[in-house]
């Protein structure tokens, strides 16, 4: 029973420090402290393939949060839109706590909203120049 709590102790932590980006001891403190308050897993087992498959979409989500930046540094993103996106069936809270913190890890996604079957996303969009939406009015 003290190995799963710990385990999800770490993980929040280190979600903490990749979010902060701060070594500091104040800083950890507050990770440690933020890390306690939240709530705890509910039980379910979750299958290894789906922690694979998350830890696989973190680890991608960092290089992509700077790809994202960079590109808004050179075009910039003046559209933006809201989308839902369907949460998968049978999800645990830690893994829907782990989708939500991979959508607003990447600068231009933010989830406002989860409900039982969709996260609300709001998405910002480089603006659409004369050319684009020539071709996509043509394709309608």
């Amino acid at each position: 029973m003290i190995k799963p709590i710990v385990g999800h102790l770490i993980l929040r932590l280190t979600i903490w420090l990749l979010l902060t980006s701060d070594l500091s001891g104040i800083n950890l403190a507050m990770g440690l402290a933020i890390a306690l308050l939240l709530p705890r897993p509910d039980g379910r087992s979750i299958a290894v393939g789906d922690w694979l498959r998350m830890l696989s979409k973190i680890l991608w989500a960092i290089p992509l949060a700077y790809l994202e930046a960079f590109e808004m540094l050179l075009r910039p993103h003046t559209q933006e839109d809201i989308v839902l996106e369907r949460v998968p069936p049978q999800r645990s809270s830690q893994l829907i706590f782990l989708d939500v913190f991979v959508i607003t890890f990447t600068p231009k996604t933010i989830v406002l909203r989860y409900r039982q079957d969709y996260y609300e996303i709001h998405r910002l969009r480089p603006r659409r120049t004369g050319r684009e939406l020539e071709g996509h009015e043509s394709e309608e």
